[in-house]
């Protein structure tokens, strides 16, 4: 089963500073995982949606850092800051191309975070509360296909 996903994806060095920063005998997703959902889809074909993807207006390059975090659940997440307005804008232009294309996605409050693990852990928890990673430049957004427990990139768009 194929699943679809809107995502950006942090460069690797900010992504191995937040490894480094969580306890090392933590249970941790696979961190070629970790990103940013802006849209899940599902199981949806993907040649119908990529040409809907191909319209989204580009809000042009903007920053963000990963910082802080939190938990839903027993997932443990780290936050984001910085442009995060544009973040949101990019997000629901994403949503709007989508719903116009007959793919309406969730409707829900966006709240931006990079999931770390799915087990719950307080040492997790109490290094993400102090954590601030360096800005990095979000200049592309990704379709990528989730099968087998494994993400694959699709196709991306520059902003």
């Amino acid at each position: 089963m194929t699943r679809l996903f809107v995502g950006v994806f942090p460069p690797a060095p900010h992504l191995e500073a937040l490894r480094g920063a969580l306890p090392a005998d933590s249970r941790l997703t696979p961190i070629e995982k970790w990103h940013l959902t802006l849209v899940f889809l599902g199981e949806v074909p993907t040649s119908a949606v990529m040409p809907l993807l191909a319209d989204v207006p580009s809000p042009g390059p903007f920053q963000l850092r990963l910082s802080g975090g939190g938990q839903f659940g027993t997932a443990a997440w780290a936050g984001v800051d910085g442009d995060v307005t544009q973040l949101s804008e990019l997000r629901e232009d994403v949503r709007e191309a989508l719903t116009l294309g007959g793919f309406p996605s969730d409707d829900r409050p966006f709240r931006p975070h990079l999931t770390v693990s799915y087990k719950s852990d307080g040492a997790i928890r109490r290094a993400l509360a102090g954590y601030q990673g360096e800005p990095w430049p979000v200049t592309s957004f990704a379709l990528v296909s989730s099968a087998e427990g494994r993400y694959d990139e699709v196709a991306s768009w520059p902003l």
